[in-house]
């Protein structure tokens, strides 16, 4: 296995635009707006962003969980994962190197790490019709994951593409989706965006068809970008699109706007 190449040729970067316009008006809002203590906007910011990490975690919670009780579980672990990232922020650390992953690993699938500790796996997986990277190229693949990073320009193609290689890996032996989402909210938060997630069943698996598709297509071809890695991309922005839009029309319409009760247009379909 050899990593996407960094250049991703042909990626429609577009909706980035509108991403990046929705944020600057959240931090104008909080900066520069006259009323700010009158309607305290940066209160309704942090609250905000409060319920969107909440969300977060119980949408993982919901669709990777088997039953009630390995939801509550999961739950408990993504909240400890999130409480991670944000402290991590605030001490001005972002996603930086493997033993971040590793700490990620063992808030959010402690019993696999118990069971594997700071090892990556040493067994062939197979994710759908896809298979993971053979275990003796792991830990070189991600060391070359976290230098090519560096080589990418805007700060959320750079999370996207940290997601969606890290699933291609799958470099543990359980909870991959789980600790790829979380990296790459993460990333995004630090660089003060809004954390995204996948929102229902539906979304869930167009996000699991998208990602096997691009996967089985940079197999059969490795040296370009496929339009079905293009899709997955896309998805991602919109997905991060509909975060930032919650975030200021909840500070600027409705403090009490609850993101699981958005239509589906939220997303921009």
């Amino acid at each position: 296995m050899n990593l996407l190449h960094t250049d991703l040729e042909g990626l429609e970067e577009t909706p980035l635009a509108d991403i990046d316009e929705t944020v600057r008006a959240i931090y104008r809002l909080i900066t520069f707006n006259v009323n700010h203590k009158e309607s305290d906007l940066l209160k309704r910011y942090l609250e905000a962003m409060q319920h969107l990490r909440d969300v977060m975690s119980m949408k993982n919670a919901q669709q990777e969980a088997q039953s009630e009780d390995e939801a509550r579980e999961y739950l408990a672990n993504l909240k400890l994962s999130v409480q991670l990232i944000v402290d991590e922020i605030g001490a001005g650390h972002s996603l930086e190197t493997p033993m971040d992953l590793f700490r990620l690993f063992r808030l959010i699938a402690p019993e696999a790490a118990a069971r594997h500790p700071n090892r990556f796996r040493s067994t062939t997986v197979q994710f759908g019709p896809c298979l993971g990277a053979k275990p003796a190229q792991i830990p070189v693949l991600i060391e070359q994951l976290f230098c090519a990073l560096r080589e990418i320009k805007h700060p959320v193609t750079r999370a996207v593409y940290m997601h969606h290689e890290l699933v291609r890996i799958h470099p543990f032996v359980d909870g991959n989706g789980r600790l790829s989402r979380m990296a790459k909210n993460w990333m995004l938060m630090y660089e003060l965006y809004p954390p995204m997630f996948i929102k229902n069943i539906s979304d869930k698996k167009r996000y699991i068809t998208r990602l096997q598709n691009s996967f089985l297509a940079i197999e059969n071809e490795p040296n370009r970008f496929h339009p079905a890695t293009q899709e997955f991309f896309q998805d991602e922005f919109r997905r991060l699109r509909a975060s930032a839009n919650f975030i200021l029309q909840r500070m600027i319409k409705n403090p009490n706007l609850e993101f699981s009760g958005e239509s589906e247009n939220l997303l921009g379909e």
